[in-house]
Parts: C-alpha cells; structure tokens; sequence
C-alpha cells in the first residue's frame, strides 16, 4: 500500500466519542471519515453531516462502503461484537477503549483478527501524544532509573445521572470508563501484573462508582483509582531510584511533564497537542495499516490483555459482573 493512500474510515457509532474521532480525523494526513452507522439513524446521520460522510442504512452497508477501516464507537458491551464482526467482513479494526468488557472477550476478538489476517488496535491515546514521546525520550536520554512506582488516578463527580457509565447493561462503571488509562500506564511502565488488590463501591445502578487499586506488577507497585462520584485530581507520577516524574493533570491528555532528579536537576517538558489528542492514535494506525502490519508495537495486543486482567481482577473482587457477559 501507498505511504500516501488516503485511508477512508467507517464509523460505528454516533455518539461523543465518534465526534471527537471524526474531528480528529480531520487533522491526520491522507485520512478521511467515509461512512457511518449507528443504531439511530438520526445520530449517525447528525454525524456524517459535520464531516461530509454517508450515513449507512445498516451495519453491512458500512462494511460495503468502500472503507479501509472501522472505529468502534459504541459502549463497551458491544465492542466485541462489532470488532468481530468488522473483522470477518475483512475490515481492520481500531476499537476504544476497553477493548472488550473482559479478557475471554478478547480472546475472541484477536483470534478473529489472526483468522482474517486483519490489523486489531485498542485505542488508548496517551502513548501517542507528542508529550508522552518526548517524556520516553528523555528518559532514554537521562534516566530516573527502573521506574518501581505508577500513582494515578482520576475521579469525575460531576458525571450526570443519564450518563452511559452509570448503565449496568452496557457494561458502565468507573473501572471500565475511566479506570482503563491508570492500568495503562502501569502496564506501560511496570509489565504485566501479578497481584490486585482493590477496595471500591457500586452505586445505585449497579456499577461501580469508585475503586481504589493496590497492584503488583513485574517491575514494581502501582497504587491506582478511578471514580464517578468523588473530584479527584487526574495527574500521575513515575518513580525511580534515580528520580520522579509528574505528568500533570489531565495526564491522558498529557501536554506537560516535570522530571525531578534525585541530584537536584529538573527539567520541564512542554508539547502542546493539536486536534483533541485523538488524532495522534489515529495516525499511528493508518501508518500501519500502510505498512501491512497486524499489531502495533506500542500499543500491543500483550498491553490489551494486561489491561484486562487488571480490570478482570478488580471487578471480581467487587463482584461486578455484566449482563454481557
């Protein structure tokens, strides 16, 4: 495939993240939003309009419309449906995050993506901001040591009482909304984990509404939470022997970081980003998508799973289990 072949994409879904997703698009090179679907007409309708895409009838008239890739918009009870699905009908798939609702789900979906020969990518933005990079270069550059400790956390109290995470049947809560990017980052840094211990709460629908995670990882401990009725701050920090990073808030969205190092020096990193952040993941996904790839090597089908059974665990321990499931 062309290093400059426009990559025309299907949108599955209409609500606000596939809005974010399509002005995001607007800011990759050689990418365009082609088509979409969604359960309501209206909605996906709605969307086409702002980026001059079809609106398609049904699931199989999008994956008939001439794209080269599907994002997965929807609530985290259907993505792996959907994934599957696109999978099968040979479409290589970006799904948001989480992947799936749990790990036996996932499994289902990479052995769809290895069966269709098929490239299959989490969306999980931060690793591809220009700040995330440029940290990882710094401390290639100017090490802090082995990092042994991730903190991170966020908790949003103003969340409204109609909102999707609040739903039980689409697999809601605050583990699976927002509590996905603090097991990212401890995965990215520490590996695969060994042990979690969470304390948390579920709320009046069903799902969880706060959890605090205690985890051991191959490299070290991250001490992680998440929430839907507590303000929480949403900064994050990297220690090693050497040093300590924060990456301020909002650090999934990261623009700025600060290196302390144990010898007195700090240094100050600052990399605004451009198009609502979204657009970083998205690029890397057309690149591979060019170069013939399966995986990609930043955000792995490994950091999928780990992600997953730290969730898996979590829930388990709070005893949440979805309908979808």
């Amino acid at each position: 495939m062309s290093d400059t072949k426009t990559i025309r994409w299907g949108i599955v879904g209409a609500g606000r993240i596939a809005h974010r997703f399509a002005q995001g698009a607007a800011h990759v090179p050689h990418a365009r939003v082609e088509a979409v679907w969604s359960r309501r007409a209206a909605t996906a309708q709605a969307l086409a309009a702002t980026c001059g895409a079809q609106a398609c009838e049904s699931l199989d008239a999008l994956f008939a419309s001439g794209i080269d890739a599907v994002y997965i918009a929807t609530m985290q009870d259907s993505h792996a449906h959907y994934a599957i699905a696109a999978l099968e009908a040979g479409l290589p798939v970006l799904c948001e995050k989480p992947a799936t609702v749990n790990g036996a789900q996932l499994e289902r979906v990479l052995d769809a993506a290895r069966r269709a020969q098929r490239l299959f990518m989490e969306a999980m933005k931060p690793p591809f901001y220009p700040l995330y990079r440029t940290l990882r270069a710094q401390l290639a550059a100017d090490p802090i040591g082995p990092v042994g400790l991730v903190r991170a956390g966020c908790s949003v109290a103003n969340v409204p009482a109609d909102h999707p995470s609040y739903s039980f049947e689409q697999a809601g809560g605050a583990l699976l909304d927002i509590g996905v990017y603090e097991m990212f980052l401890a995965v990215d840094w520490l590996g695969a984990p060994r042990e979690v211990q969470t304390i948390g709460r579920l709320g009046a629908t069903g799902v969880d509404t706060f959890a605090s995670l205690n985890c051991q990882h191959e490299h070290g401990i991250a001490q992680l939470f998440c929430g839907l009725d507590l303000h929480g701050h949403g900064d994050a920090l990297l220690a090693g022997p050497l040093g300590n990073v924060t990456i301020h808030a909002n650090w999934w969205n990261p623009s700025r970081a600060t290196v302390r190092y144990a010898d007195g020096r700090v240094v100050e990193l600052d990399e605004p980003f451009e198009g609502g952040g979204l657009n970083y993941e998205t690029a890397h996904f057309c690149e591979l998508l060019r170069a013939g790839a399966l995986e990609s090597p930043v955000m792995t089908h490994d950091t999928s799973r780990r992600m997953l059974a730290m969730a898996d665990a979590a829930r388990a321990a709070l005893g949440l289990r979805f309908p979808c499931e």
